[in-house]
């Protein structure tokens, strides 16, 4: 029962997830609706695509569990906010994820879409009209009775909110066209489609916000700054099943069991069963592995090289190591393609030389033939990872597309490409230089405490010295980097990740030329290129094809001509890896789900 999760969940090293009764950071889980997000590190509570080597049972049957007790995780990034519609890092929504929750969720095991806030739905005959049916024993924290009201204030007034800079927003808009979303009665909502939205269902995920506590700082212009980190907890109100207690920025985040939660267990027993999640903010995975090792975490997101560290000592560590085929998360080499200037100093965020050089596919194509992909398995993920090629991961199936184009590792096809792009080493100092002499010369950045990706930037970077490039890589704290992306621009080339997921229409903050995540150029009025023209029609009559068959078509050539003209050059994909300590009932990892899909229901053992 995986929650509205916009994360991979770095908790441990990066993650996330999401009244009734009496993770973490970087490599976090994907969401079935949300938009993608940068991932910081790749590890530790929520990793994915599991085939376990131990044996489990074939169907997922809970056992009734007992309350009290803690689930201990770590992060290695802050989060930035607690605020869910304007985040846009892990760090942030692998806390969030545990408070705020949908009108829909994606089952963690199945991947089917089960009702959450909301109980029931019907759909017209021309797929274009949703009613929904919402519970009616939900509460807020504070008491506050979960309406109708509640919902339509979330899309109406903060997810179109043009004023507010929502990733949401691009996912729930078609052709410029948005849902027009209103009140049936106190317990009943209407979405009215412009046009038929296949991933609509799963899009309910979206998390809901209480109308009653943020609309003042809407009106007053103020909601993008509220719920910052700096908050009261028991002002950050949600419905999920564990609330804000306390965070200790570079400490720990806190958070309590909620006592109005609406779910309930098989005996009637109201959820979860955890008394508190405490997530520690750590330096790096490393710190992470040596807490796990010490008793000081419960589950540790694990990165391969850690895999031949603790498999051995499971037994005398009282833990279990799942072990899986390809995680959800990417990971490529960037290059900023941004034309654009600064509105205060009118100086181009990047310079127009390195902009000419980035700009040329035969530049990003010898480049791609230049990473020895095998070398990065064998080093960095210790034999057990898997060659990326594709803009989705195995892991997804369905729209999967494994025939798209690939570049073997090949200096002399490299050297070629860059000899027809005019490149040459003029001078002989070892250094090649353009067409007008200029020293190609550039840096590369990545994030400080992921350890794996620091080793895949210094390997590539050494890679692209063979080529007569002159890299000068550096490394910046997570939130500074998407900082760089989101805002200030300023940057050359990167090694990065995204979430991944299974829906590619979720990942259209990031592949449409408007979309707030499109990195290599954000934001574009119109598209720049002929070949993100075409991205951006197979996102807008993929959304609206409800066969599968011809939505995979689709979603086939957008992974071709992404491997063709690589705005992003992709490396390797993680295995999933997560140690779980012995300690806990209901532990149930899964290809999709991850390892805290079903949250709610852990508990601490006898």
């Amino acid at each position: 029962m995986r929650r509205n999760l916009k994360l991979l969940v770095v908790l441990l090293g990066v993650l996330f997830i999401l009244g009734g009764c009496g993770p973490t950071e970087e490599e976090a889980k994907p969401s079935p609706t949300s938009a993608q997000v940068p991932t910081g590190s790749q590890t530790d509570v929520e990793a994915t695509s599991t085939t376990q080597t131990e044996e489990s049972p074939a169907v997922y049957e809970p056992t009734i569990g007992r309350y009290g007790g803690e689930l201990i995780l770590s992060t290695i990034s802050d989060p930035k906010s607690f605020n869910p519609i304007v985040a846009k890092e892990v760090s942030t929504t692998a806390v969030t994820g545990l408070i705020f929750e949908g009108l829909t969720r994606t089952n963690g095991i199945t991947t089917e879409v089960e009702p959450n806030l909301a109980e029931s739905w019907e759909v017209s005959e021309d797929g274009l009209t949703w009613t929904f049916h919402l519970r009616q024993d939900v509460k807020w924290f504070d008491g506050a009775p979960f309406t109708a009201d509640d919902v339509v204030f979330t899309f109406n007034d903060l997810v179109y909110n043009k004023d507010i800079p929502s990733s949401a927003r691009d996912i729930f808009t078609i052709e410029g066209k948005t849902f027009k979303v209103t009140k049936v009665d106190e317990h009943t909502v209407r979405f009215e489609l412009p046009l038929k939205f296949a991933p609509f269902l799963r899009g309910m995920s979206q998390e809901i916000l209480p109308e009653h506590v943020v609309a003042e700082t809407v009106v007053k212009g103020k909601f993008n700054f509220s719920w910052s980190v700096a908050t009261d907890p028991r002002e950050i109100v949600g419905t999920g099943p564990f609330m804000l207690e306390r965070y200790v920025p570079g400490q720990r985040i806190i958070l309590k069991r909620n006592p109005r939660y609406w779910r309930h267990d098989g005996a009637g027993n109201c959820l979860p069963y955890l008394e508190r999640i405490i997530m520690l903010v750590v330096p790096s995975t490393d710190v992470s592995l040596l807490k796990f090792e010490r008793g000081e975490l419960d589950i540790l997101g694990m990165q391969p090289d850690q895999y031949p560290i603790l498999k051995p000592k499971e037994k005398e560590g009282n833990f279990t190591v799942y072990l899986a085929g390809p995680s959800f998360g990417t990971s490529f080499l960037c290059f900023n393609q941004n034309p654009g200037r600064n509105p205060e100093t009118k100086k181009p965020y990047l310079d127009p030389v390195k902009l000419a050089w980035f700009t040329d596919r035969r530049v990003r194509q010898a480049v791609a033939h230049a990473i020895d992909k095998q070398s990065l398995i064998d080093i960095v993920t210790v034999g057990l990872g898997f060659p990326q090629d594709a803009a989705m991961s195995p892991a997804a199936k369905v729209f999967y597309n494994p025939n798209v184009k690939k570049y073997d590792y090949d200096l002399e096809k490299a050297r070629r490409l860059l000899a027809e792009a005019g490149f040459a080493d003029r001078d002989g100092d070892g250094y090649l230089e353009d067409k007008a002499g200029h020293k190609v010369e550039f840096s590369l950045v990545t994030n400080s405490g992921n350890t794996q990706r620091l080793k895949i930037a210094e390997i590539i970077s050494k890679d692209l010295r063979q080529l007569g490039f002159d890299v000068y890589f550096n490394q910046v704290e997570f939130n500074t980097l998407v900082q760089k992306l989101d805002a200030t621009f300023d940057w050359e080339a990167m090694i990065l990740g995204l979430t991944g997921g299974i829906e590619p229409h979720f990942g259209q903050n990031v592949w449409l030329s408007s979309g707030h995540l499109h990195m290599w150029h954000p934001r574009q009025e119109k598209p720049a290129t002929p070949w993100e023209a075409r991205i951006d029609e197979i996102f807008t009559r993929g959304v609206q094809e409800l066969e599968t068959v011809k939505r995979k078509a689709l979603y086939d050539e957008w992974q071709i001509v992404v491997s063709e003209e690589l705005p992003f050059i992709y490396t390797v994909l993680n295995p999933f890896l997560v140690a779980v300590r012995n300690k806990f009932g209901n532990i149930f990892p899964t290809p999709y789900g991850g390892t805290l899909h079903n949250i709610d229901e852990l508990y601490l053992l006898e």
